[in-house]
């Protein structure tokens, strides 16, 4: 038998053991239709007696030996190193992903659980001053139960990044998957941790819809829900959170963006920016949305990045082409109806702007103006919107006309006269000279405004903070005494 075997885990979840559900839903590649298998469609039940499960396993998983855990994790890794091919071929079939996309997104992956494997050791306190004379410290303990929601773009690493720190630091995690993209976002992991040696219970996967999604948000016995996706669905799972006084960590959707000052290299900043817009079709939530391009270059800009694209064809990713397809009909009717909307109202469509089923050409989008479709919405898809500006403050002024804040990229010659224009724009990740799409699992990851509620993912740092509670401690030789 292969690793991760289909005859394991179709029409199975993950509870500590490969459960057959009451039904099942199939999983479809975006690429050619085909019926790759099935997947369990669990319900808001069989979620309560999994977290149940989880409940009682974390108890003990919190009180082995942090080096314990830390080996799980490292063996994890080795096997997701192993197996980077398996994972790669069902980002690629189930998720549309290209092949080289997919092959990152599979290092990063195995990354994660590296670096959770040191997070496990890391210390986990400190001592404090006191005017009395005892011991006083403060400590980090496992919150219990996390719980995962991810998405469909980059479903493993997006996982990943909470399941791996959420184990290390001893809770219990119990995950639900976008439906599209259940396999590699979800029951490969599974595998995974099982060949590894997590106790059974003490990670789960969950697949199914809404219904799933809010019984785990709503479940009393899991403080914290680490979400991925939309903007929109994160404001409902953060004002519900917020009702049930739980902790959400949410990341959120973008609009980026990309500032290319008027000394800039033209070929490598063409060279960023369609990098930046077209990777992985867009479907990124540090993808390029607004390319904001000075007065003096603007034209020449244009020209190139055009040229870029119509030089990118969509496909089948197991053809070698550079874009696949997007993720289902009603993401690429989005798409399209933004495209011809901000046309309509004026915009000039320089490349593409055309599918064919579900592949969408790489488009270029001259002339937007702030009011436009295209410059106020996160697209996510695989369109470079472009904005022509004269002066500083009016380029401040393009940046901050966004609600979001993820991830913004200066393109300049003088770095350091772009970072100080960087204090004016607000915003979770600054890259200078270089374009907006980029992770590190030891960097700290998160937007401001409407992109989410800060870096709660990557380095230890955040890790802690996101799936750890503060305890305060004291102790004294004897009994305090008191005048009562």
């Amino acid at each position: 038998m292969t690793f991760f075997d289909p005859q394991t885990w179709d029409g199975r979840y993950f509870n500590g053991s490969w459960m057959p559900a009451s039904s099942t839903f199939p999983v479809v590649s975006p690429s050619t239709g085909e019926t790759l298998g099935s997947v369990a469609s669990a319900t808001a039940d069989d979620l309560a007696a999994t977290v149940e499960r989880a409940r009682l396993a974390q108890v003990a998983w919190a009180a082995s030996p942090a080096e314990e855990r830390a080996a799980v994790l490292r063996r994890a890794a080795a096997l997701l190193e192993e197996n980077t091919g398996v994972l790669a071929q069902w980002l690629s079939d189930e998720a549309g992903s290209s092949q080289g996309k997919a092959l990152f997104e599979a290092g990063l992956v195995a990354n994660e659980f590296h670096l959770a494997a040191a997070t496990a050791l890391m210390p986990y306190g400190q001592l404090l001053r006191s005017a009395r004379p005892r011991l006083s410290l403060s400590r980090r303990r496992p919150v219990g139960v996390v719980g995962v929601i991810s998405p469909f773009n980059f479903p493993g690493i997006l996982s990943a990044r909470s399941i791996a720190p959420a184990l290390a630091l001893g809770n219990a995690v119990v995950l639900k998957p976008d439906p599209r993209t259940s396999v590699s976002g979800g029951l490969f992991f599974a595998a995974v941790l099982e060949e590894a040696g997590v106790p059974a219970g003490v990670f789960s996967v969950i697949p199914g819809g809404v219904e799933v999604g809010s019984a785990l948000v709503d479940h009393p016995d899991v403080p914290v829900i680490s979400f991925t996706g939309s903007t929109e669905a994160g404001r409902i799972i953060g004002a519900r959170a917020g009702q049930l006084l739980k902790r959400a960590h949410l990341e959120l959707g973008g609009n980026n963006a990309l500032v290319v000052l008027g000394d800039v290299d033209l070929a490598a900043a063409a060279s960023a920016g369609a990098w930046g817009s077209f990777l992985h079709q867009g479907q990124i939530c540090m993808t390029t949305g607004r390319h904001l391009v000075h007065d003096s270059i603007y034209d020449e800009y244009i020209a190139l990045l055009s040229e870029k694209a119509k030089a990118l064809p969509a496909g089948n990713p197991t053809s070698g082409a550079p874009l696949g397809p997007i993720i289902d009909e009603r993401q690429r009717d989005k798409i399209d109806a933004i495209v011809h909307e901000t046309v309509d109202a004026g915009a000039r469509l320089t490349a593409g702007g055309r599918y064919d089923g579900l592949f969408y050409e790489a488009t270029v989008l001259a002339d937007v103006a702030p009011d436009h479709a295209a410059f106020q919405k996160e697209i996510f898809g695989p369109v470079a919107p472009v904005t022509r500006f004269g002066s500083v403050d009016e380029l401040v002024e393009l940046v901050n006309a966004s609600d979001y804040g993820l991830s913004l990229g200066i393109l300049a010659k003088d770095a350091f006269r772009a970072y100080e224009l960087a204090d004016r724009l607000p915003t979770g990740i600054l890259h200078i000279n270089d374009q907006t799409v980029d992770d590190e699992s030891q960097a700290p990851f998160g937007g401001v405004g409407a992109s989410g509620t800060g870096a709660r993912f990557g380095g230890h740092e955040a890790n802690i903070e996101a799936f750890t509670e503060t305890q305060w401690v004291t102790i004294q030789a004897d009994v305090a005494t008191y005048p009562f």
